[in-house]
Order: structure tokens, then C-alpha cells, then sequence
């Protein structure tokens, strides 16, 4: 995972699977800016699995940089 500009990016090394979240200035939450939506067939995590794992990351990394409460 990793904080470029204003997206917390995360990505699941060696496969497909990345997402992206920004804070709005209007919005108390996290706003998805991309994620997967098919799935990566080399992997048995599914796109659903991995968008509810990066969302439950992203989220933490949010809070430690104060984006969140």
C-alpha cells in the first residue's frame, strides 16, 4: 500500500488486483477512485475479496494520516 498524491493505493503484488481511494473534502468517508472488477484467475481471491480487504486497509491508513476519524 501506498499514499500517491492524494489516492491510498493498494495493490496485491504479482497480480492484478489494485484499487485506489481519495478523501473529498465534502465527504467524511473514503471515495473509490478505481478498483477491480473481474477476477484475476491466477489467484484464488476473488475482485470481491480483495475490494473488502484494500477498502479495510485503505480505511486504517486513512485514519493514521487523519484523513478519518
Amino acid at each position: 500500500m501506498q499514499v500517491v498524491h492524494d489516492d491510498i493505493v493498494v495493490t496485491l503484488p504479482g497480480y492484478r488486483y489494485s484499487a485506489a481511494y481519495y478523501k473529498a473534502e465534502d465527504s467524511p468517508e473514503l471515495i473509490v477512485r478505481y478498483s477491480p472488477v473481474q477476477n484475476d484467475l491466477q489467484i484464488q481471491m476473488t475482485a470481491a475479496e480483495f475490494r473488502a480487504m484494500a477498502w479495510k486497509a485503505a480505511k486504517e491508513k486513512a485514519r493514521e494520516l487523519g484523513w478519518i476519524v
